[in-house]
């Protein structure tokens, strides 16, 4: 059983997080909560913006996923594991709460 979740760790970790985020957005009321559309708009933008960066990085041979037992293997391009969506997200999302909160 746990050598079957083990892949899938980071992913957990990282969805876990996002959800932390969000209930601490919901708890303040700072930003998907306040307008929903501007949060997700916003955090789209970035999240597409970081992944064009990273694409220009994969191209170039500077960035590469290298070999880690907490990845899931699933591939969204060569060298771009599925964990980067969720950690942009991450990033992003908490950067937007963290402004707002800073902002009140």
């Amino acid at each position: 059983m746990i050598q079957e979740v083990v892949p899938y760790l980071y992913l957990i970790a990282l969805i876990l997080s996002i959800l932390g985020v969000g209930l601490l957005d919901f708890t303040h009321k700072l930003a998907l909560f306040v307008d929903a559309r501007a949060t997700l708009l916003a955090v789209t933008i970035s999240v597409a913006v970081f992944l064009a960066w990273d694409i220009v990085g994969i191209i170039n041979g500077i960035f590469f996923r290298g070999d880690a037992p907490h990845l899931s293997g699933i591939l969204l391009a060569p060298e771009l594991p599925l964990e980067e969506v969720f950690f942009l997200t991450l990033l992003c999302y908490n950067t937007l709460v963290v402004y707002r909160w800073a902002s009140k």
